[in-house]
């Protein structure tokens, strides 16, 4: 488990998964992240190289949202797949990202934290810059999606830039 003031950040189970596709689809979420199938979470939560976790509020445990994470353990890569937040706007996502990098850096002994967001993700792309990330580049038409070919852009942490700001 992952702990930070307000949160809770655990692996995800089998009764988890439901919520996360809720979240995944949900109309503030479906345009800024891949959706998974059913099938396709029970095995996330099944294969040891990713992390599915469920984020809960410590007032009430509610779930507030989800992160998908993949590790390669032979470059010692934390891939950040997918990060929803279900309530906006309370800093929550700063408060997970954070946390998440800690986690890849400091339990995980990664090298390099990255992700990829659309272009018209804006609060995802102030969030990544404002905590630090570095902008890797632009993936042009990478992914096909209900909306067409979409860009990518690639954002990345190092754990010696991580130490070096800490």
């Amino acid at each position: 488990m992952i702990e930070t003031k307000r949160l809770n950040i655990v692996e995800a189970k089998k009764e988890d998964i439901e919520i996360i596709m809720e979240m995944e689809n949900h109309k503030d979420n479906k345009d800024f992240v891949c959706k998974g199938t059913y099938k396709e979470h029970l095995a996330e939560i099944n294969d040891d190289c990713f992390l599915l976790f469920v984020i809960k509020n410590k007032e009430d445990n509610s779930i507030i949202g989800f992160a998908l994470n993949k590790l390669d353990f032979k470059s010692n890569i934390f891939e950040l797949r997918r990060i929803v937040i279900s309530k906006k706007g309370m800093g929550y996502g700063k408060e997970v990202m954070n946390a998440l990098i800690k986690y890849a850096f400091e339990e995980r002994n990664m090298n390099r934290l990255w992700l990829d967001v659309y272009p018209d993700n804006v609060i995802g792309i102030k969030l990544y810059e404002n905590i630090g990330m570095h902008c890797d580049g632009i993936l042009r038409q990478n992914y096909k999606s209900e909306r067409g070919y979409l860009d990518q852009i690639i954002y990345s942490i190092l754990k010696s830039e991580y130490f070096q700001n800490k």
